[in-house]
């Protein structure tokens, strides 16, 4: 397993970082609504795939609320810890049709292709282009 993240860590980084904060906002967002909208219409021949899509549409979006940058609506979470938090969630999301064993269906592509959607968006995000230094409520600066 380390290897295969190396591998993904090494090619991550030789990605360009074209995607600024407000556009990976606006990605965000849009993955999420996708995700709902599988959701519904997964709902009638796929239970397990309609629930697993709603729950990461409603992760996408809490995640993406809460995040310190152009369209978060409370800066809990630091844009430099959302992009770790995003490459958790890719990998999650390829796992899913495995999980709730619905893998050799149909709607799995959808979320394979989602996972690489999303693995490729964290990796040509500048994440350092939307930190910002100013120490939160209720902390003090180091």
């Amino acid at each position: 397993m380390a290897l295969i993240e190396t591998g993904i860590r090494t090619v991550a980084n030789r990605m360009p970082k074209v995607i600024t904060p407000k556009a990976h906002a606006i990605i965000d967002y849009a993955i999420a609504g996708s995700f709902f909208l599988m959701g519904a219409l997964f709902w009638r021949r796929n239970k397990r795939a309609a629930v697993a899509s709603m729950a990461l549409g409603a992760a996408k979006t809490a995640t993406a609320m809460m995040t310190d940058y152009p369209g978060g609506i409370s800066p809990v979470i630091s844009f430099e810890t959302h992009g770790k938090i995003d490459a958790g969630m890719a990998g999650m999301i390829g796992l899913v049709p495995t999980l709730l064993v619905f893998g050799g269906e149909s709607e799995a592509m959808f979320f394979r292709g989602q996972a690489v959607a999303t693995a490729a968006v964290t990796a040509m995000t500048d994440f350092e282009a939307g930190s910002s230094e100013k120490p939160r409520r209720g902390r003090r600066a180091a």
